[in-house]
């Protein structure tokens, strides 16, 4: 099979490098090859059952067309001081620039006109001045909340449009291998398990998101393409009661703190906050179950949950900052049952596992029904469970009463980026014909910042030889 571009990844990456070749006329081949299925047939069966299933050959949440994150809940960040390393690579000035293109193409198809986070400045002012106090970097980042249910839409209304402007889509086919000769990229190898391809194309784009990290790090040692080990952040996701977060929920939408807890001063931040929203699981291939969170736009629930998380950046001669993180999680799921686990922040304090009775009688109430409660603390490598307890005792100077007895923290919590591969600013790597976008590339994180990746690419291979 030949195409002139094939996309490895239907997230948001791969999807603006498709659509800014369109926009810029191109009149190329594209193929995008998606693990997962069509947007409108991504089901999580856990809305009727109300537990995991587990489902196979993949988790709905995490794998299909518009990626992980979209689906899942759909916030975009629209300041270039959020969203991973990109623009140390390419500028400030046009990370910002793309970013406001990108968001111009989200509303063309669909996205809510309406801005988290720009409107009271004085309270903004205020709440800024708390954290200053706490030893805290507020970045009150403006926040377009797409919503789970909206965002099907809009990807949906994307799809659609890729599919009637020629773009071909492969889906349910995954890639096992790049086909190089003479370090020059030639193309990929997929299957769907009962059919192998192999595609032959002139540029080969690699954008596999979050949930193929530890693929494209395998990828990379066996091809030798030039990277750098990267960051997997270890840490949490907690849950307060929406009246602990009133102010900050309605100033900001989302806080996105920044600290250096002592002793150890690591990299500690807030991330993906969700008012009014619901704590989920996720399933990775590996039988891995890890927590996250999402909000829709209509439905709403008693609480707001959001992630602390702790970077780990590792120097030689370990070089498997994602196997860490692995392990980490499934020593908590066996305690688990391959379950999340959830704890009272009190009873961490107090040394103690919490009880599912003490649960029911709290004046907090878990959203995500099936966690199993626990002690996360048996797992969780002392270094980031002390870095948790002190960034949390810091957040509630600038949130009274984040640090409550009640407080639910939900375990494992892991973000997976790839061992950044090394490339300049035209995104080239040291394969000749091939890149890497997005999450996977290790440059980004979040919809946002993977999105503008992805206009950039789109750009440069439109002007290849149109």
């Amino acid at each position: 099979m030949k195409t002139d571009v094939v996309i490895i990844g239907a997230g948001p990456a791969g999807i603006f490098t498709a659509i800014e070749m369109i926009k810029k006329g191109s009149k190329k081949k594209i193929t995008i090859v998606e693990k997962g299925c069509e947007i409108e047939k991504r089901r999580c069966p856990k809305s009727k059952t109300h537990k995991c299933t587990s489902c196979k050959p993949y988790c709905h949440i995490t794998t299909g067309f518009s990626g992980a994150g979209a689906f899942s809940d759909g916030k975009l960040s629209l300041s270039y001081e959020v969203g991973g390393e990109l623009p140390s690579l390419i500028g400030e000035e046009l990370a910002q620039e793309t970013i406001d293109y990108a968001d111009s193409i989200y509303l063309e198809f669909g996205a809510d006109t309406h801005v988290e986070g720009v409107s009271n400045y004085e309270a903004v002012k205020d709440i800024r001045k708390r954290a200053i106090q706490a030893g805290l970097k507020l970045v009150d980042c403006p926040i377009r909340h797409l919503g789970t249910e909206k965002a099907q839409d809009l990807f949906y209304a994307i799809e659609q449009y890729l599919l009637k402007n020629g773009v071909e889509m492969l889906f349910g086919y995954e890639c096992t291998d790049l086909i190089l000769k003479d370090n020059v990229c030639k193309g990929v190898s997929v299957t769907n398990g009962k059919k192998d391809i192999e595609i032959y194309a002139g540029s080969t784009v690699v954008a596999t998101g979050r949930r193929g990290a530890d693929w494209l790090e395998r990828i990379c040692a066996e091809h030798d393409i030039a990277h750098q080990p990267g960051t997997v952040d270890i840490g949490v996701r907690v849950e307060v009661r929406n009246e602990i977060m009133e102010n900050v929920n309605e100033v900001l939408y989302e806080s996105k703190l920044i600290g250096y807890p002592l002793p150890f001063k690591n990299k500690v931040r807030t991330f993906c906050q969700n008012p009014g929203g619901f704590v989920s699981q996720e399933n990775y291939d590996n039988d891995l179950a890890v927590v996250n969170g999402h909000s829709y736009k209509d439905l709403k629930s008693d609480n707001t949950n959001l992630a602390i998380l702790c970077s780990h950046n590792f120097t030689e001669p370990f070089n498997q900052p994602i196997a860490y993180a692995q392990k980490v999680g499934e020593l908590t799921n066996m305690l688990g049952d391959n379950k999340i686990l959830v704890q009272r922040y009190g009873d961490i304090l107090d040394g103690k596992r919490t009880w599912q009775k003490e649960l029911s009688q709290s004046n907090l109430k878990p959203t995500l029904p099936d966690a199993v409660a626990g002690d996360i603390t048996a797992a969780m490598p002392y270094r980031a469970m002390l870095n948790i307890i002190n960034f949390i005792q810091a957040v509630d100077k600038v949130v009274p009463g984040f640090a409550s007895t009640e407080t639910l923290l939900y375990s494992p919590e892991l973000k997976f980026y790839s061992n950044r591969v090394k490339m300049d600013k035209d995104l080239t790597t040291s394969i000749e014909g091939l890149h890497c976008l997005g999450d996977s590339s290790g440059w980004t994180r979040g919809l946002m910042m993977a999105s503008v990746m992805g206009v950039l690419m789109g750009r440069r291979l439109a002007g290849e030889n149109k």
